[in-house]
């Protein structure tokens, strides 16, 4: 299927980070001579369960208030003293990172319809390029300046990208807040025009087959939740709501299938999904049920010829694939196609004319499995690493013998492969270049396994120079999420190189809670299992120090978003373990936040985390939710960096654990809160202005590694 994951979660960001250091030092005793903002107490009690929760900077919240932007802009003049030694250290790594990518580039371009896509940038310029041509010879169309369409903004952001099945419409939408906040328009190819109408707060977006008649989703204006499905005609003020989805553990999201036959609309919880369809050539139809939603059972669907095709939990824990006729889809019409296999977890699958692909997980590395319809055979492609990640990229025609791919690896540059599923041929199209004298062959990527407090085995990621020695003495960046049962693969980052070069070890920890190892892994770290979550990030820990990958002392460990909660969880519960800790747009402040129903993903959330309106819920959140968790004790030096506009994780999560630590901890170790003024959950949105951000992260981590030289 062509359509994103329906739910709305808080987004990973899987952020790696390059060390190096030259200029001038910043020593110990010129960071404590430095005074920190002290944030006001102004307590705010909460009662629940014969409990009082006091917050003392509830008033953080307060957007609007002058005295909180006052001290946001406080923090970051600070942080910025703190940080001015490095001046020279954070040039010079953002002109090696610029070093590292080619500014002037393409991307490959992939078939849409009677035309070819792609995406070019230009050096120098901040945003992509949007192209097409007729065929693959034809002469070049601009579709969307992005640079054009950014001047003059701090934030700009493409969501929505669909054109219409002639080609001659585009609807697309963009954000220019980065509190993902999308408007749709619908803009004129032949003439370059855009057409009157214009909506808000959309989510997914599809077109039938009329080329006139588009249907979108909403979210609600204060929870964020995507709840409404319209139908719109072009020209029209028609605009028809066809579904609301009440239940507030639900969000919704919407697409076309890839034979162009279906519109789909899902309704998705975090552990159960539901969903409808109508025919893309008849769009006044009512929307229909494939199968109405249960407790724990998670579906998605795809259609070919007279069948729909499912991928479902139902007696599966790491799903299976049955069909369904599409005359009547229900579950008592349900025929097995590939059965479930306890070790291999079935993550997606897209449908051609005549094969199926599989997306796959197995002993925590993805696979891609192919079924030949004709043959009724089974083959998967084959990769040439042991620890790698690869993925399907854009595949938008149906009727092809070929599926392209994404290759990569910890080691390997980002390459695209078109691999021709009745003779089992993979063509290299491109491998993303990386200037500045890279060569894969100085680099050595190995696969660890760390043992938790229970006996499990947590699979490492690991990346490093040849000529590292791995005796204790280098550096170490350890990474981790383990929430939502997303997978985090091992992929390249050309701005790691800056790091690797330096000697420093690179690890990706896959603990438990992530989706490496399947649905129980995932079950393992979520809900009232979230402790394993925090232990197994702790015994990865200790294994490589044990190990002689690196020392305490040199230590760094770095999460975004709810990889940031585990941040804050584990620098609570073994601060002696760490360095130093960034912690990125950081979920830290649960229980208020899970208390608080009328903020953006909250009442979704209860699914993943638990409600704390419940005692046996709010008693276990309260022993890892970092902000409640804080206390008179040493801490590793941490920086924390929020975003102004993020809708996911609000600013204040980061603020208020920054003022709580500044209140009670007993060490000197530097703490700096950085505030992104005029971007949400993802940070800057220009790729330049991304790589100053990241220049200041690695001259942080640097100074706290000891590598100040």
């Amino acid at each position: 299927m062509q359509t994103c994951t329906p739910a709305i979660t808080r987004l990973l960001i899987a952020f790696s980070f390059c060390l190096a250091l030259t200029g001038v030092a910043l020593t110990q005793t010129q960071s404590n001579s430095l005074t920190p903002p002290m944030t006001e107490k102004k307590a705010k009690t909460t009662k629940i369960h014969d409990q009082t929760i006091v917050d003392d900077y509830f008033w953080l919240r307060e957007k609007n208030n002058p005295e909180v932007i006052s001290h946001l802009e406080a923090e970051n003049a600070y942080a910025e003293s703190l940080m001015k030694p490095t001046a020279g250290l954070q040039d010079k790594l953002y002109k090696e990172m610029v070093g590292h990518i080619k500014e002037t580039d393409r991307s490959v371009p992939y078939r849409w319809g009677s035309y070819f896509y792609y995406t070019r940038t230009e050096q120098g310029k901040q945003y992509a390029i949007n192209c097409r041509t007729l065929g693959q010879t034809g002469k070049e169309e601009i579709v969307l300046d992005q640079n054009e369409l950014a001047k003059g903004l701090k934030f700009f952001s493409v969501g929505a990208f669909v054109p219409s099945d002639d080609g001659n419409l585009l609807a697309y939408s963009t954000d220019t807040t980065g509190y993902r906040q999308y408007k749709l328009q619908i803009k004129d190819l032949r003439t370059g025009q855009l057409l009157p109408e214009a909506f808000e707060r959309v989510g997914n977006v599809a077109w039938a087959t009329d080329n006139k008649t588009v249907f979108f989703t909403t979210e609600d204006a204060v929870t964020k939740r995507s709840d409404k499905f319209f139908r719109h005609l072009l020209g029209s003020d028609k605009t028809d709501l066809i579904f609301e989805e009440k239940d507030e553990l639900f969000d919704i999201g919407a697409g076309r299938s890839r034979d162009q036959a279906m519109i789909f609309l899902g309704s998705e919880s975090k552990t159960s999904t539901e969903w409808r369809y109508l025919p893309a050539d008849k769009p006044e139809s009512e929307l229909k049920i494939i199968s109405a939603r249960e407790a724990d059972h998670e579906y998605n669907v795809d259609h070919r010829g007279d069948l729909f095709y499912i991928r479902t939990n139902k007696g599966a824990k790491n799903f299976r694939v049955v069909t369904a006729p599409v005359s009547n889809p229900a579950p008592a019409n349900w025929k097995e196609l590939i059965a479930h296999r306890p070790e291999v977890k079935v993550a997606d699958i897209d449908l051609f004319a005549d094969h199926l692909v599989l997306s796959e997980w197995e002993k925590g590395l993805e696979k891609i499995e192919i079924l030949d319809f004709k043959t009724n055979k089974r083959n998967s492609v084959a990769f040439p690493e042991p620890v790698y990640s690869a993925s399907l990229t854009a595949n938008r025609e149906f009727n092809t013998p070929v599926v392209r791919y994404s290759y990569q690896s910890l080691v390997t540059p980002s390459s695209v492969f078109d691999y021709n599923m009745n003779t089992h041929q993979a063509t290299l199209l491109k491998e993303t270049e990386v200037p500045g004298g890279f060569d894969k062959k100085n680099y050595t990527s190995e696969r660890l396994f760390a043992i938790a407090t229970d006996g499990t085995k947590i699979p490492l990621s690991v990346v490093y120079h040849k000529g590292t020695k791995l005796d204790g003495s280098a550096p170490l960046l350890l990474y981790g999420y383990g929430s939502y049962g997303i997978s985090i693969a091992p992929t390249f980052s050309s701005n790691r190189l800056s790091l690797l070069d330096r000697g420093v070890v690179y690890v990706i920890a896959h603990i438990r809670g992530g989706g490496e190892l399947g649905e129980e892994w995932r079950e393992d770290g979520r809900m009232m299992k979230k402790m394993n979550t925090f232990t197994d990030f702790i015994a990865s820990a200790d294994y490589l120090v044990k190990n002689k990958y690196t020392a305490s002392d040199r230590l760094v460990i770095q999460g975004g978003s709810a990889g940031g909660l585990l941040m804050g969880a584990v620098a609570n519960m073994r601060p002696d373990l760490f360095k130093a800790v960034v912690a990125q747009v950081p979920f830290v402040d649960v229980l208020n936040t899970m208390l608080d129903a009328t903020l953006p993903l909250t009442t979704s959330e209860y699914i993943e985390w638990g409600n704390p309106n419940e005692k046996a819920a709010y008693d276990y959140m309260k022993q890892y939710s970092p902000y409640d968790n804080v206390g008179r004790k040493n801490y590793p030096s941490m920086l924390v960096k929020v975003s102004l506009n993020d809708s996911q994780v609000p600013y204040w999560e980061g603020a208020k654990l920054v003022a709580r630590l500044r209140a009670l901890k007993t060490d000197n170790n530097p703490l700096l809160l950085k505030t992104n003024m005029g971007a949400g959950h993802g940070g800057s949105s220009g790729r330049y202005d991304y790589l100053h951000e990241v220049a200041f992260d690695y001259a942080y981590m640097l100074w706290q590694m000891g590598r100040a030289e």
